[in-house]
């Protein structure tokens, strides 16, 4: 049996670096990241895909500077609206899977609950905007995709709010933290990991399986909810345990509205995902965001 080739985009960033480790045992994994293929240049891209030949395309690369988009919106839209769209083309040409991630900010958060597939998506922001149009596109394209919405990723690399708390915990004795955005924050090393089921899965369903797998659009975040505010108080408590000195005790986090912290992008106020039609379709269960948060201060630490 010959080896699928899996071309991976967006190798250095959180969820790009975990999936060079899950994606391993499935395929040669071929990982790219900005200085090998610019997604702003459509050329690029089909150039790639054409060298490459790959069976399977993982697309982890983002433009993920929510505030810096609302200044660079034709970046933005490049990179997350038609590079998804670019890659769907053609992978259909040559029968190609293509994997891609999305996330809460295609949504208002003014839903009361989780979020669920059907809900319309109404993006606030520049960001939440091109990210839907990359999910539009990849799903006009005729490709077999998997599109996987996800919440407040989170990861032993890359820079993320876990990691950023700690380095303040560090320095200060009290912080401000948002405390009425609610989501559940999403291990990058979640992401890979289901990631890679799901593809393997689609490698042992063969011809006649794959025909009927269920391609599509699925929500994935990790199990619970929280807010930022208790959020980072579970980064500090942790840390504590763990013995790291820190200035800062959890008590002295102190919780204030959005409104304190006006950005030039909006947050979703509620970023719940319901993730039952993943775990249904799949089979899969999705752990508590603290397991998630544990593994990774367990590195970090």
């Amino acid at each position: 049996m010959t080896t699928p080739r899996i071309l991976l985009t967006g190798k250095d960033g959180q969820v790009g670096f975990e999936l060079q480790r899950s994606l391993a045992p499935l395929g040669e994994v071929v990982a790219v990241g900005r200085q090998e293929c610019d997604l702003t240049k459509p050329g690029e891209i089909r150039e790639l895909v054409a060298e490459v030949a790959p069976a399977i395309i993982v697309n982890a690369a983002a433009y993920t500077a929510v505030d810096q988009a609302e200044l660079e919106p034709a970046i933005a839209h490049a990179i997350n609206g038609t590079a998804p769209g670019v890659l769907g083309e053609e992978a259909s040409l040559i029968g190609a899977l293509v994997v891609h991630y999305s996330t809460d900010y295609v949504f208002d958060g003014t839903k009361n609950g989780a979020y669920t597939e059907d809900d319309p998506p109404n993006p606030q922001s520049i960001y939440g905007r091109s990210k839907l149009a990359g999910e539009k596109a990849l799903l006009a394209s005729g490709a077999n995709c998997l599109i996987f919405r996800t919440s407040w990723v989170f990861g032993a690399h890359g820079s993320n709010f876990a990691i950023t708390i700690l380095r303040l915990a560090a320095e200060r004795e009290v912080l401000r933290v948002v405390s009425d955005q609610y989501g559940a924050p999403t291990s990058a090393a979640l992401l890979a990991d289901v990631s890679a089921q799901i593809i393997s899965l689609y490698k042992v369903a063969g011809r006649e399986g794959r025909a009927h797998f269920p391609y599509g659009l699925y929500h994935l975040a990790a199990g619970g909810v929280t807010n930022w505010h208790a959020y980072a108080q579970a980064v500090v408590r942790a840390a504590q345990s763990a013995g790291r000195p820190l200035r800062i005790q959890p008590e002295a986090i102190v919780p204030v509205p959005s409104s304190a912290y006006p950005l030039p992008a909006p947050r979703p106020a509620n970023s719940r995902l319901d993730s039952r039609r993943l775990k249904t379709s799949f089979g899969l269960r999705l752990p508590p965001w603290g397991d998630g948060l544990r593994h990774v201060l367990a590195q970090l630490l």
